[in-house]
């Protein structure tokens, strides 16, 4: 309901029982249910004073948007609508309560009745107008809403400041966040959180690392950070992989007693499991005294990206028995887990669920699923059908993810049907050019994979370059294929030299359809070798201890043959392995025996051990475990 303004025949407040108001306005501090305001409301009515009352009804209309109540601004609506010349307390008041609800929009609609009524805002007005421009991701307005504080003079309260700090975040422009966090004569703890969250949700976790390391140093003896700072820094190292700096934040966090609060334990179970440390997850998970859908979702989302799909199916059953429903999110989760089980059947059934039993009506990311289902088990031409059957327009993503598959599949037709449609939606996006570059290239047709390197040079789209990264002490030492810039590239490549002559030992020969170039069999193998994963791998094996966990952290998919590399230093050096692939997670199960085992063409001999291995969007992961099942998927290519 949008506010609308009283009609000017409204009593006015001068009949009033100032002793029962006075009574009601005490009793209003203490009130904590809708029910309970209301009788307090009838109470002052019976009693003498007159709907219009100012007085009473900024209390009621302040008391109503602090409730916890699913909707108030309906019944606060009316009762501002009765009063006839609102101040600026009682406008602020219903801004905030509109910018904090579900329909933000509302809020500028007061502000707009506000200027009308030559109300002058103050320094409390913008913060919550900024608000819910934040929620509503309108730049446009919000840059009014700014402009408005400048002309009016609170520009420089730190309240406003702060609040278009985390707006301009919230939009994505985060260099104008900074600037405006730069400029700011005073900073308090509520600033440096928001430049920093700002640049964690961007994905520019260095940034907000190094933004974390200015507050705690500030020259006037830093600032300590509270349960929202470390949110967001256990957002950026997520997204790093940096999981020794986490896991120093989750130790802090215990010693102030903040791990105990159910935001920080749902940021570290998804911090944990996107640096490939389910059982770390599932830990905070069990030991979290209040479970809230939010827990279950970033544990089911979590196992499924790790390649437990499984074991993500079972906890989202667990969480139905808790009587629990779950949200949209967290289906996406469960449809993910069908996808990398290729339980095709079961992800029909999920996804048909989400009208019938929750109420959910499906979006784009849902549909996003299903395709990826039917493409990961070679359905690409019922896949298509599925996209041209949608009830939504499917967008880039969607026809990217079947371009995908085609690749996979090498169905050559249907992928340049998709690459015509991806061409329209979405002109000169790199990855597009290269899933139809490999699509070809995986056939032989190189000059068609030439003919579309020179569009790309020609159109000016550049491929986005593969590099890795590898937490070593503080720092993250970043590679790239065939990088010497390191200060210890000499030994790094040494050990590389040493680490090709230990897996020829092994029986390894280099799987080279995975370089997708038209040159020699030999330089193929010299490309290979030189894959940033693996600078990264030779690195960490160099510089830390005979044992230590290695971590690696990709921008691009790892292909097959550094997969079948990883998994054999995993085995030769006797470490654990962890590679957080940024495109996506695969699964693979291999059980050693005395016998050969034979993978990609590759024949490899194998000890009396259980090897678990995965690789994935966000993680290959080598663990011991003692599993009877072999599993191999498919893999697109990466550098």
């Amino acid at each position: 309901m949008q506010p609308e303004r009283a009609p000017s025949a409204v009593a006015q407040p001068g009949s009033s029982n100032p002793a029962a108001l006075g009574r009601c306005v005490a009793l209003l501090q203490t009130c904590k249910s809708l029910p309970w305001l209301k009788q307090i409301h009838a109470h002052a009515v019976r009693r003498g004073v007159p709907l219009g009352h100012p007085g009473l009804a900024k209390h009621l209309v302040f008391a109503l948007v602090s409730l916890p109540a699913a909707d108030p601004m309906p019944y606060a609506s009316a009762i501002f609508a009765q009063v006839p010349n609102p101040g600026v307390f009682s406008y602020n008041t219903m801004i905030r309560g509109y910018a904090e609800s579900c329909h933000p929009r509302h809020a500028l609609d007061v502000h707009r009745l506000m200027l009308a009524a030559d109300v002058p805002p103050d320094s409390h007005t913008y913060p919550f107008l900024l608000k819910a421009c934040a929620k509503l991701l309108s730049l446009r307005d919000g840059e009014r809403v700014h402009c408005r504080s400048v002309k009016d003079g609170h520009d420089a309260c730190v309240f406003v400041q702060n609040t278009l700090v985390h707006f301009y975040a919230a939009c994505g422009l985060f260099e104008s966040a900074h600037k405006l966090f730069e400029r700011m004569s005073h900073r308090n703890l509520i600033s440096w959180n928001s430049v920093i969250n700002g640049f964690a949700i961007n994905g520019r976790p260095n940034e907000a690392l190094t933004l974390f390391r200015e507050m705690v140093a500030d020259e006037d003896g830093g600032i300590e950070p509270d349960g929202f700072t470390m949110v967001s820094l256990l957002c950026a190292c997520a997204e790093l992989g940096a999981l020794a700096l986490g896991r120093r934040s989750h130790v802090y966090l215990a010693k102030r007693g903040l791990d105990r609060n159910a935001h920080v334990g749902n940021a570290l179970i998804d911090f944990y499991a996107k640096c490939g440390s389910i059982e770390e997850a599932y830990k905070v998970f069990d030991e979290m005294d209040e479970r809230t859908v939010v827990s279950w979702t970033c544990l089911i989302v979590g196992l499924a990206m790790n390649g437990f799909g499984e074991e993500s199916l079972d906890l989202f059953h667990a969480m139905e028995r808790e009587r629990l429903v779950p949200t949209e999110i967290t289906l996406v989760g469960v449809l993910y887990a069908c996808s990398h089980c290729g339980l095709v059947d079961d992800g029909f059934r999920y996804f048909n669920r989400l009208t019938r039993e929750y109420g959910i009506v499906p979006k784009i990311e849902h549909y996003g699923c299903m395709v990826d289902l039917l493409g990961r088990a070679g359905l690409v031409e019922e896949a298509h059908s599925y996209i041209m059957n949608m009830p939504l327009e499917p967008n880039a993503v969607i026809w990217r993810t079947l371009l995908g598959a085609c690749t996979m599949h090498k169905r050559l037709a249907t992928g340049e049907a998709v690459w015509a449609r991806l061409v329209e939606l979405d002109p000169g996006h790199s990855g597009d050019y290269v899933l139809l570059s490999n699509m070809y290239a995986a056939v032989g047709q190189w000059g068609i994979v030439q003919k579309l390197r020179r569009s790309m040079l020609k159109g000016g789209v550049r491929k986005m370059p593969g590099h890795s990264l590898v937490e070593l002490g503080n720092h993250m030492h970043e590679f790239v294929m065939g990088d010497r810039s390191h200060p210890q590239s000499q030994q790094i490549y040494e050990m590389l030299e040493e680490i090709a002559t230990r897996l020829r030992l092994e029986g390894y020969m280099p799987h080279t359809t995975n370089v997708l170039a038209d040159i020699e069999e030999e330089e193929k193998e010299t490309a290979l070798n030189y894959h940033s994963e693996r600078l990264a791998i030779a690195f960490a094996l160099l510089n830390t201890a005979p044992g230590t966990p290695i971590r690696i952290v990709k921008n691009l998919r790892v292909c097959a043959d550094c997969h079948l590399v990883t998994k054999l230093i995993s085995k030769i050096y006797d470490r654990e392995i962890v590679v957080r692939d940024r495109s996506r997670f695969h699964h693979v199960t291999v059980v050693f025996s005395q016998q050969d085992y034979t993978a990609f063409g590759i024949k490899i001999p194998l000890s009396n051990s259980d090897e678990r291995i995965l690789v994935g969007r966000s993680k290959l992961t080598v663990m011991l475990k003692s599993k009877s099942r072999c599993c191999i998927t498919n893999y697109s290519q990466g550098s």
